[in-house]
């Protein structure tokens, strides 16, 4: 037998590098509105700039060609890069994405406990698997709402919370149905003693090196510490927590960075990013808000244009509404369609449902394919079992919204709203390149 030590190294995953850099994307991005500086961060690197809501956006501003933009509302972000040459109704290659993950978030009066336990209150948000959030440890993050009007994020990534489960002596029937109430079980125990009024903010301001006083507000979210890793014999794998959706918003905003540094393009090329997806996208950061449309119609005024030209660019504009899917299941195949079983490591997928849970048609399909095979990246495709309920994405509220045509594609997964997912190593690669032959075909 060979010893370990001297065992082969894992061969060469395509993509590796992208994947590193998807690590570090997740392990800085607790929150919504972590993954909005981080990508932020990115497209600074190659040379895009904040512009400010609530000043004018002239030519200089959103307009000039040559140069690339973004705006952030919270936990959303707007981003586009002008070609030079672009006119007043050029055409937006839009990806589209989300930003937040199924978590527990903070209640407004958090300080809670008994039997001489202190807990923090918890709401539910979104559609986690409670059970994945059991017996994990848990830090916390979000963003800070200041006195004097401003923000500040903090991230406290050690073990801090923890959600213990009841163990089997007490109830003995437990691995015969897992039943947890929301509000009774889903509360993490943080320390020993009497709950105190002001506890956690207390706690949370001097780790923000903050006063306590000058907090007037907050979003914070537990989140698991357990780092992001490749696993397997062969590492062919990425464990690793909020892939959905943050895999496509790294994609995305590699994709439009790259489409930037090509300089000559047919179209203007977009990143909208938004939060609350998890929950409706109704939000003044959701996909069913104003947003984006506001941004767009903005940069046509900045060239120049005006009511007729904002139509005629939509109209010829197209959205890749990115978001991750369903791989087979090996323990539950027979929950998925028997034709349509994707794999890890076997491209991105597009995704089809014909009740426009999805918004793909088959123009749609087509412009997937061109982009996949300009890439040069394999291709699968997804459609739910007819006996399951299917999801949706913020692909059907992007077309119906704005009139433009929309296409959902992502990479396939397991343990979709889990506390921690699994995908692919070169899945977020692959999902990238045909991103970027969207953008650039």
């Amino acid at each position: 037998m060979t010893p370990r030590s001297q065992s082969p190294a894992p061969p060469h995953h395509a993509g590796r590098a992208h994947t590193d850099g998807l690590i570090g994307f997740l392990s800085d991005s607790p929150t919504p509105y972590h993954a909005v500086r981080s990508a932020a961060e990115l497209l600074e690197k190659a040379g895009f700039r904040q512009l400010d809501e609530t000043e004018a956006w002239d030519a200089a501003g959103g307009g000039t060609g040559g140069r690339g933009h973004y705006v952030v509302r919270g936990g959303a972000l707007i981003a586009w890069y002008v070609p030079a040459g672009a006119g007043p109704a050029t055409p937006y290659r839009i990806i589209g994405a989300h930003t937040d993950s199924p978590n527990l978030r903070v209640k407004p009066v958090p300080d809670t406990g008994s039997n001489g336990w202190r807990q923090i209150g918890m709401e539910i948000y979104g559609g986690t698997l409670l059970n994945t959030w059991l017996d994990r440890d848990l830090g916390l993050a979000g963003r800070l709402s200041m006195r004097d009007g401003t923000t500040r994020l903090v991230d406290i990534s050690r073990p801090l919370l923890r959600v213990p489960q009841l163990a089997i002596h007490l109830d003995r029937q437990v691995n015969d149905g897992l039943k947890l109430d929301r509000q009774r079980h889903m509360t993490p125990v943080w320390g020993l003693g009497t709950p105190r009024e002001g506890d956690l903010i207390g706690f949370v301001a001097e780790e923000a090196g903050v006063a306590p006083e000058e907090i007037t507000g907050w979003d914070l979210m537990a989140h698991s510490v357990e780092p992001p890793a490749y696993i397997g014999r062969d590492e062919e794998l990425l464990a690793g927590p909020r892939m959905d959706n943050l895999l496509s918003v790294h994609a995305g905003a590699v994709a439009l960075a790259d489409a930037a540094a090509r300089g000559e393009l047919p179209a203007i090329p977009v990143l909208a990013a938004f939060d609350h997806e998890e929950n409706g996208s109704q939000s003044d950061t959701g996909a069913e808000g104003p947003l984006l449309g506001s941004v767009l119609e903005r940069s046509v005024f900045a060239r120049g244009g005006g009511y007729e030209d904002r139509a005629r660019a939509y109209a010829g504009s197209v959205c890749l509404s990115s978001d991750t899917g369903h791989a087979v299941h090996p323990n539950y195949s027979e929950r998925h369609d028997p034709g349509h079983l994707p794999k890890p490591n076997g491209g991105p997928i597009l995704k089809v449902n014909v009740n426009q849970r999805y918004a793909t048609d088959g123009s749609g399909r087509a412009v997937f394919a061109a982009a996949c095979e300009r890439a040069g990246v394999p291709w699968q495709t997804f459609v739910s079992n007819n006996e399951m309920p299917c999801g949706t994405t913020i692909g059907p509220i992007t077309a119906a919204r704005h009139g433009i045509s929309t296409v959902d594609v992502g990479v396939a997964i397991l343990s979709m709203h889990s506390a921690r997912e699994l995908c692919g190593v070169d899945d977020p690669h692959l999902l990238t390149r045909c991103m970027s032959g969207f953008l650039t075909g």
